[in-house]
């Protein structure tokens, strides 16, 4: 029967009681839920998932190319030594690259994120831009001054090779794609600046996943990068998160229809979309705060039907289910997988030293920046990055405060903006 997002009993009313007014945040299927506050699910946003999921929501060869460029590379080797004959990735690009070739900023993606950094949703591109008032002519990030690069990351599954892609022998690489590290992801992105003719970054920007790679960018290619912005973003991945990742996976695994990664010839429906919105169902809640969550829903309902012991819901559980199960529109499970354990590879420390003998080698105009209420990636570790850089446009790390806890770096544009913009008017070094 077709996949819904809430239960029966739900559907008799599925404005939430108690939860207060949208404040105009839509949440509809055009826009990604880790750019917009938290808000109640209203019964046109339950209409947008009737149906079955497909087996992935992978961009796939055929699918409308939208505002994507490719450049295609040949054989490639992980750290850990396995290989892909040839890879691919996909990337977006805003503005012009001046003569001297030196007006260049990379922005690199979260876990879920992709190229789509502006524009609009349509064939192609499932969601609109996400980071849409940050980037653009007159923004924090000016296209009208700036060319700005976003690729989607290698491993990925809107349009760079990853497990969802077509392997040389005619099959999805699938549970046969490498083990990717965050610095394997750097070294593919280094390629194709090399493709582009870009030898200098004027800047390299990232938040989250993105932030790691940032931070990579500026330890490993220190030559190579004039300014770089890492926001919402460890020095490595902590126990606590690992252990937080761990449970992600297993709630993938043990979907019976994952089929151990082989699931790409599955009818709509018959994929491992329990298992994946599972994962993002926990994710979400390290993405958010207590304070948004309780401010937002307090205790609830989805709908006019008790959840104490007369089959209701409580609004957040609704919130929960409606986008974990969207997210399965326009993810893939071995992705999750793949990119999950490359965030766990994250060290920046390893083979070097040590975090702060590691971050002693960056050169860059440096700013890092956290969110006071981040209970994913804690201040803590911004602080602990910006203590060891010495080239900081600030005494320490920036820390904004903000009740939306890690996805405050997509959400709060207006205060994220002013301290991109501070970082991209200050000198070159």
């Amino acid at each position: 029967m077709p996949s819904t997002v809430l239960a029966d009993s739900d559907r008799r009313n599925t404005t939430a009681h108690g939860a207060g007014d949208r404040e105009n945040e839509p949440m509809d299927w055009q826009t990604s839920e880790d750019t917009v506050p938290s808000a109640p699910i209203t019964e046109a946003d339950a209409r947008l998932l009737l149906g079955r999921p497909p087996a992935t929501g992978a961009w796939r060869d055929g699918d409308p190319v939208g505002d994507r460029h490719f450049a295609g590379f040949g054989a490639f080797r992980t750290e850990g030594g396995q290989e892909l004959p040839a890879y691919r990735l996909a990337y977006e690009t805003w503005g012009e690259l001046s003569p001297a070739r030196d007006n260049a900023v990379l922005i690199l993606h979260a876990l879920t994120g992709d190229s789509h950094v502006r524009g609009s949703a349509g064939p192609g591109h499932p969601t609109e831009g996400w980071w849409e008032d940050i980037v653009g002519p007159g923004a924090a990030i000016d296209t009208e001054k700036w060319f700005v690069i976003a690729p989607n990351m290698l491993g990925g599954c809107q349009g760079s090779t990853g497990p969802s892609s077509i392997a040389p022998d005619g099959y999805e690489w699938a549970s046969r794609f490498p083990y990717l590290t965050i610095r394997d992801q750097v070294a593919a992105q280094v390629r194709l600046a090399d493709a582009l003719g870009i030898d200098v970054w004027a800047a390299v920007i990232g938040g989250s996943m993105g932030g790691m790679h940032a931070l990579e960018w500026a330890v490993g290619q220190p030559e190579r990068v004039q300014r770089v912005g890492i926001l919402s973003a460890p020095p490595v991945n902590t126990a606590d998160q690992i252990a937080l990742n761990s449970v992600q996976l297993e709630a993938i695994h043990i979907d019976p229809r994952f089929q151990g990664g082989e699931y790409y010839d599955s009818g709509d429906g018959d994929g491992p979309h329990r298992g994946l919105a599972l994962a993002r169902r926990m994710a979400l809640l390290n993405y958010r705060s207590p304070t948004e969550l309780n401010q937002r829903f307090q205790r609830s309902w989805q709908s006019g039907v008790s959840p104490l012991g007369h089959g209701g819901r409580f609004a957040v559980a609704s919130y929960l289910d409606f986008h974990g199960n969207r997210f399965t529109r326009r993810f893939d499970a071995n992705t999750y997988i793949t990119l999950v354990e490359a965030m766990n590879s994250h060290d920046v420390g390893r083979d070097r030293g040590g975090v702060e003998d590691a971050l002693a080698r960056v050169t860059a105009t440096t700013l890092v920046l956290g969110i006071d209420s981040d209970r994913l990636f804690p201040v803590e570790g911004q602080h602990r990055i910006a203590r060891s850089i010495r080239t900081t446009l600030d005494d320490g790390a920036v820390v904004l405060s903000s009740d939306f806890g890690h996805d405050g770096f997509l959400i709060e544009g207006s205060a994220v903006g002013a301290h991109l913009r501070r970082l991209l008017d200050s000198p070159a070094r």
